[in-house]
């Protein structure tokens, strides 16, 4: 039905209800004039007469008082889900879909849902892990995380996270059997534990990079995970050497459960990033969760 029609039930709704045309044209900002034509309009398209007019009232025919009942009721839904909408631009809710991939979700959002859930409890969160440059806009997201270098340039980008670095580790049970490696070269005498993410398809490379010069080392080694629970569990085990978020690790390095080499191929980079298509209209929920992720150094 073209949208124009829709307007005219309204019409008819209002002035049906209102028994008067000139009560329900101020209601609805509009001339008396205007009003009576678009009646008449519906009127000569329905083939019906709607409305009983006189000079003191105006009343609804049968069919008019069919309609009403019909139309009422779905215009009663329709504003009262527009109110609904109305709550959500005056108060923080409704439901935020984010897709990041596992470290950012961990080391990033997780610390946010804490402050944020616990005070706004009509705010619902959805947090999907996702290796690859997802489309938020075609899949559906409010938002997305990835690296500063990742983000395309037509997104608005928050900064939620410091520099990262990765890590080279292994237990000291693994080096009483293997020595240390001094460079990348070195890599290829090692069990490493590789990675393949379940939406990049083959193992990931370890990029490592001093003074300028850049190495994508392909390793292999009896294990191959896409997550980074496994891959912690097996090289605390000495099961292997593992190259991971510094972060990850570093709690371990304390008590030497692992030890790092190859520190020095290991600068950092630009961290995380929220990104969202537009500033425009964002939900109250949306804003406060852009605020509690905000990096602030």
């Amino acid at each position: 039905m073209p949208i124009e029609n829709f307007n005219d039930l309204a019409s008819f709704a209002a002035v049906a209800k209102a028994r008067s045309f000139t009560k329900a044209a101020a209601q609805m900002g509009v001339s008396q004039s205007a009003l009576s034509q678009t009646i008449r309009n519906l009127e000569a398209r329905l083939g019906l007469r709607l409305l009983t007019r006189t000079t003191r009232s105006v009343a609804p025919t049968e069919a008019g008082q069919r309609l009403l009942q019909t139309v009422a009721s779905r215009f009663e839904e329709i504003e009262s889900a527009l109110a609904s909408l109305s709550e959500l631009r005056e108060k923080p809710a409704g439901t935020i879909r984010i897709t990041a991939g596992e470290h950012a979700a961990i080391s990033a959002l997780q610390p946010a849902l804490r402050k944020v859930l616990p005070r706004y409890p009509e705010i619902r969160i959805e947090i999907v892990v996702d290796y690859g440059l997802t489309d938020i806009v075609a899949e559906g997201f409010d938002a997305g995380v990835r690296l500063g270098e990742q983000v395309a340039k037509d997104m608005v980008a928050v900064r939620i996270g410091p520099d990262l670095r990765m890590a080279v580790v292994g237990a000291p049970s693994y080096f009483k059997r293997h020595a240390i490696p001094k460079s990348p070269q070195d890599l290829a005498n090692h069990n490493c534990i590789n990675v393949r993410l379940p939406t990049y398809g083959g193992l990931f490379p370890w990029d490592l990079e001093k003074d300028g010069r850049e190495v994508n080392v392909r390793v292999e080694g009896q294990l191959v995970f896409n997550n980074m629970g496994l891959r912690l569990a097996s090289v605390l085990q000495g099961l292997g050497l593992a190259y991971m978020p510094e972060d990850q690790a570093r709690p371990y390095f304390a008590k030497r459960r692992l030890i790092r080499v190859l520190q020095d191929w290991c600068p950092p980079f630009p961290g995380y990033h929220l990104y969202y298509p537009s500033r425009r209209h964002a939900s109250p929920a949306f804003a406060l969760l852009v605020e509690a992720l905000r990096f602030r150094s």
